[in-house]
């Protein structure tokens, strides 16, 4: 039988995730990589250098953050084994939870659920503008249900799906390597100008780390949902992002509802094409079925997981 770290990270961080105490104490590790990537980008994206020079020192920050994240986990890796031995995937998986957000996703998603069952709009939006990029000011009841749920289904890969997809892969360096990818890529892959140069390679490497987990993420979420499949294949393009659309294609067409469309970053409408044939008129009821939805793929990888480490 396989050690079953990746069954261990499962437990751990759906049970406690990341306690607050202990990231008031010492941060989260993830950390790390976002200070390194703004002690480069405050170094190496500068105005005054060109869009080619940018690029380049986005590839070696980019490099620099995989080889840090890979070196300090096989070290890690190998110092529990030699410390602990036969029982040192007890430890890997220990270092392997923290890399995982499914206790943490959970837990931002639902006070806005709570908050829209209360009628409490302000209170919604100002718990959803936690887990979104997107203006909420102006945003409806509805707006900030779906709002939510399309941030909870998109983070079924970023944080669940592709860390344990690169941790069964590639071991714990893996998973940590596709950590600091997804943190650059949050940070500084974006599109705006200031971004662009510099982001690009953040942007590219993380599109390709997720390019099996997003999918695999979208089948999860329609075997979670009991369907969702036709919607999955035929929308999931309709998303900006190459990976993005298919976790949320999938629970829009699990909970037959339509998604996306027009949206406001920073005072600006961008029109963006609808994912699923539904309502928009969206509710805290259909975000509660979509919290249903995001704890049965949980389970179902939990099994997952279990199986293979039983079989392997």
């Amino acid at each position: 039988m396989a050690e079953p770290v990746a069954v261990l990270a499962i437990i751990i961080d759906a049970a406690v995730g990341w306690p607050a105490p202990l990231y008031a104490r010492i941060g989260h590790p993830v950390g790390g990589f976002a200070r390194m990537i703004g002690w480069a980008e405050t170094r190496w994206n500068r105005p005054t250098l060109s869009g080619t020079v940018r690029r380049a020192a986005g590839v070696v920050t980019i490099v620099a953050l995989i080889a840090v994240a890979v070196g300090v986990a096989l070290f890690a890796t190998s110092l529990a084994r030699l410390v602990f031995g036969p029982i040192a995937w007890i430890a890997i998986g220990v270092m392997a939870a923290p890399g995982l957000a499914i206790r943490s996703l959970y837990d931002h998603v639902v006070p806005v659920a709570r908050a829209l069952e209360a009628g409490d709009l302000e209170a919604a939006r100002a718990r959803v503008a936690m887990i979104v990029g997107r203006d909420v000011a102006t945003l409806d009841e509805a707006g900030v249900a779906r709002a939510a749920i399309e941030s909870l289904a998109e983070s079924v890969c970023d944080g669940v799906v592709a860390p344990l997809f690169w941790l069964l892969f590639a071991g714990l360096p893996g998973l940590w390597a596709y950590k600091a990818i997804n943190t650059a890529d949050s940070l500084i892959g974006h599109r705006e100008a200031r971004w662009r140069a510099f982001g690009w390679a953040a942007a590219r490497t993380d599109d390709v780390a997720n390019l099996i987990p997003a999918r695999l993420s979208g089948v999860l979420l329609c075997v979670a949902g009991w369907g969702g499949w036709r919607t999955m294949v035929r929308d999931a393009r309709n998303h900006a992002s190459p990976n993005a659309g298919w976790p949320e294609a999938a629970m829009a067409g699990a909970l037959g509802l339509r998604l996306a469309g027009p949206i406001a970053y920073d005072g600006i409408v961008t029109a963006k094409p609808y994912i699923g044939d539904g309502s928009t008129d969206v509710s805290a009821t259909d975000l509660r079925a979509a919290l249903g939805i995001y704890r049965r793929a949980c389970i179902l990888l939990l099994v997952i997981a279990g199986v293979l480490a039983w079989r392997l």
